[in-house]
């Protein structure tokens, strides 16, 4: 953690390595900014530091409109802390408390509304509601931008309750008006379309990553290249297509929905797919302590691990084991014969389907009474009795012994799932082929990873580069 000295520091510099780690209010303009903000450095004695939009905004501070911080990464700390606070900020960002409230919150993780607004209050600087207003405000926002929908229409997608509120809620973060904030229409925005930009802290790999997506894609509900990968989305109020690709600084991110209350929830998704709020500084400068990983990482710069749109889904993948060519087909044959068909194109509806994705992946009530085989059964009825949870809201290790209870599921494709359906950034597969050879082509054994806990889910990816990658 860094202190208030640490903070300055950070912000005298403009590292923009730590936007979203915390976030900067003077006192005297009544804004808040990331560090990386390129305004006028304002005096020590002026500045307040908070850890997070929604605690900035909690004492009254709007954010600025040149560095915009609600469009900042994500904190890197909840997947390595993976505690009932890193939990609830993943529900949140997921539009629980828009569906469910706070009641729903509380219950989803077993604890009070009480006690959680106080574990989120002094972990975050605010409570449950405020950090759901935050995040309205910045969904909001973003369909004002890149919408010609009526103010009334995203008022409501956004997740408020009421036109007065959004119009008040609007004005108390960005200090101006929903009609300010839109700007001049666009009549170039493609029907249905919704168009992000993605931040993250650099370096990151993309075609690294976006290879790795394309080696697993299932036809038919992904289509990958190493410069892009689009895939249908399966969400709370209906179904997504979305389409990322590198765009710079950030990544380019489009989106189709059936329903625009589940943009928070898409965006949450893409951005764990492709691990966009990790701190590779954290990462590198911890890794390359060990001389005889260093050169490894030095040469890899940006590896990410990649993460999925869905735990439930991974879950199945990793009993079929879509790390081998038979295992894929077997799930290509399930999304073709389980899967929903994304509706065709119509004036009535935005364009889903695209090139190569016409399905989303099955729902577990469809293969709970499906021919499948008998482990995806188990896994599907387990998960529609409510007797398995996989949401974000899951305990990494409650749901390891519960996934190891289930028929067809071995130590390592519960490791699969935690690393990439929970986003455990201390997994190793020493049995891996591409891990084993990086381990070998070093001189290491599978018993030197434990100097690189706990971040040897990235260290596999370091290992597993190819020995002439360039970045």
């Amino acid at each position: 953690m860094l202190t208030d000295e640490d903070a300055y520091s950070v912000l005298r510099s403009r590292d923009g390595r730590f936007d979203g780690r915390f976030f900067v209010a003077v006192v005297t303009t009544g804004i808040f900014c990331r560090p990386s903000c390129p305004a006028t450095l304002p005096k020590r004695e002026n500045v307040r530091f908070y850890p997070s939009s929604a605690a900035a905004l909690e004492a009254g501070f709007r954010a600025c409109k040149r560095c915009r911080p609600d469009t900042s990464p994500g904190s890197p700390e909840w997947n390595v802390r993976a505690d009932v606070v890193g939990r609830a900020m993943r529900l949140i960002a997921d539009g629980l408390v828009d569906r469910e409230g706070v009641a729903g919150l509380a219950s989803r993780l077993g604890y009070s509304e009480r006690q959680l607004h106080r574990q989120l209050t002094a972990g975050l600087g605010a409570g449950p509601q405020a950090l759901a207003r935050a995040q309205r405000a910045a969904t909001a926002r973003t369909l004002l931008e890149t919408t010609d929908l009526p103010a009334s229409e995203i008022a409501f997608a956004a997740g408020f309750s009421s036109i007065r509120q959004f119009n008040d809620t609007v004005r108390r973060v960005y200090g101006t008006t929903p009609t300010a904030l839109r700007g001049t229409p666009s009549a170039r925005r493609p029907p249905g379309a919704l168009r992000l930009r993605l931040a993250y802290r650099p370096p990151l790999d993309l075609p690294a990553l976006f290879s790795y997506l394309a080696t697993r894609a299932i036809p038919g509900l992904e289509d990958a290249t190493d410069h892009c990968y689009r895939r249908s989305l399966t969400l709370p109020h209906g179904l997504g297509l979305v389409t990322l690709r590198p765009a710079g600084t950030y990544v380019s991110c489009e989106l189709h929905l059936e329903d625009l209350k589940d943009l928070a929830a898409a965006v949450r998704r893409c951005r764990h797919l492709l691990d966009l709020d990790a701190d590779p500084r954290d990462i590198t400068d911890h890794l390359t302590r060990d001389p005889l990983l260093a050169d490894v990482v030095a040469r890899t710069p940006g590896r990410r691990v990649p993460g999925h749109v869905d735990a439930a889904e991974m879950a199945i993948r990793a009993i079929l084991n879509e790390e081998t060519p038979t295992g894929r087909s077997r799930l290509t044959h399930l999304v073709h014969a389980y899967g929903t068909r994304l509706p065709n194109p119509s004036a009535a509806r935005p364009p889903f389907q695209a090139a190569g994705v016409t399905h989303a992946f099955p729902r577990m009530e469809a293969l709970a009474s499906s021919d499948a085989p008998a482990p995806i059964i188990a896994l599907a009825r387990a998960l529609t009795a409510g007797t398995l949870h996989l949401g974000p809201e899951a305990d990494r290790d409650q749901v390891e012994r519960e996934l190891l209870a289930l028929p067809g599921l071995d130590a390592e494709a519960v490791a699969r799932i935690r690393m990439r359906a929970f986003g455990d950034p201390d997994v190793f597969l020493p049995s891996d082929p591409a891990v084993r050879e990086g381990l070998h082509r070093l001189g290491l054994t599978a018993e030197d990873a434990h100097r690189w806990r706990p971040w040897r889910s990235y260290a596999m990816r370091h290992l597993s580069a190819p020995h002439t990658h360039t970045p």
